[in-house]
């Protein structure tokens, strides 16, 4: 079968660290456009803006976006317009709302859109979550703290509304946490902190409520200095499950556990969301799961917010 061909919109470092690799890695999968102002990979036909590469190139059947949050709502919009399918980098919009209304329009058009969440990609997230599926759960905590002048470098956007601060990569742990519960869990309050010349903010403490459960929060920070910590503790009648790294790794009681699939998880993160879209074209179906983004907006909802001294890059 002859791989789909694919227009990657946005060519900044996640879609060369990320994207790109995974495509230039899969046989189903063939990267013939790019849509960027400012970047080009070499080899690949490059356009400035999406209408024209849309227009020029009907045969691409699938739009790849990686674009930051704000301004994607309409590169999303024009692909669907033009009868193509959608992949959408996390988090899958600014608002739920937008998120909503291309879903409705991929649904009317008949095309697929998925909006991905790559660290529910991680190795060992399947396995934690068919672990805790029939277990008791008696206190969640995460903890999501790295430093953003090494992952966002000078990117103003993430402090800009609609960037979503702390959240965008604390949004990859709350991805894993409605991925991995037997049940749903909600923010009961949150406390926001905001650097005084910025918009969004750069840590923030969660609260949660879980069924049976007591004392569950979140800690996320932006400012961490050394190693990044991307950790997931579960406490339950049979023991504690802990994901670390981002979910690469989990351990019960300390006890580190190996994965079942293991030649599946070491594909990595991105190839295994390329692969799952391929699933989904093929098969005409579409994945919308908004459940990460809607902790984010419960805790700008009910969020107490603090000022902090001012950052600079």
């Amino acid at each position: 079968m002859e791989p789909r061909k694919l227009a990657l919109v946005g060519i900044g470092k996640i879609a060369r660290d990320q994207h790109i690799p995974s495509l230039n890695a899969s046989k189903d999968w063939e990267l013939v456009a790019t849509v960027s102002r400012h970047a080009q990979v070499d080899g690949i036909e490059a356009f400035e803006d999406i209408e024209t590469m849309l227009a020029a190139r009907p045969d691409i059947d699938v739009i790849s976006l990686c674009v930051p949050p704000a301004p994607r709502f309409a590169y999303a919009a024009a692909a669907l317009n033009a009868n193509r399918h959608v992949m959408l980098e996390k988090p899958p919009g600014a608002t739920l709302s937008e998120c909503h209304v291309l879903e409705r329009m991929a649904e009317k058009a008949g095309r697929s859109i998925y909006a991905t969440w790559h660290s529910r990609e991680a190795a060992m997230v399947d396995t934690a979550r068919d672990w805790l599926s029939d277990k008791q759960v008696h206190r969640v905590e995460m903890q999501w703290k790295e430093d953003v002048r090494y992952w966002h470098p000078g990117q103003d956007w993430v402090f800009d509304p609609g960037g979503m601060g702390v959240f965008d990569p604390g949004i990859n742990g709350l991805s894993i946490l409605t991925k991995i519960l037997p049940k749903p869990l909600h923010i009961t309050s949150a406390t926001l902190d905001f650097p005084e010349n910025r918009q969004t903010p750069i840590a923030a403490q969660l609260a949660f409520h879980y069924p049976g459960a007591s004392g569950s929060f979140a800690e996320l920070d932006w400012l961490q200095q050394g190693d990044p910590i991307w950790s997931i503790f579960v406490e339950t009648d049979a023991g504690v499950l802990t994901l670390e790294n981002g979910g690469a790794r989990m351990l019960i009681d300390g006890e580190e556990i190996k994965s079942a699939e293991d030649a599946v998880a070491l594909q990595g993160e991105y190839p295994r969301l390329y692969a799952r879209m391929n699933d989904l074209v093929a098969k005409g179906e579409s994945e919308m799961d908004l459940r990460p983004m809607y902790l984010v907006a419960d805790a700008f909802a009910i969020g107490e917010r603090r000022t902090k001294p001012a950052f600079e890059w």
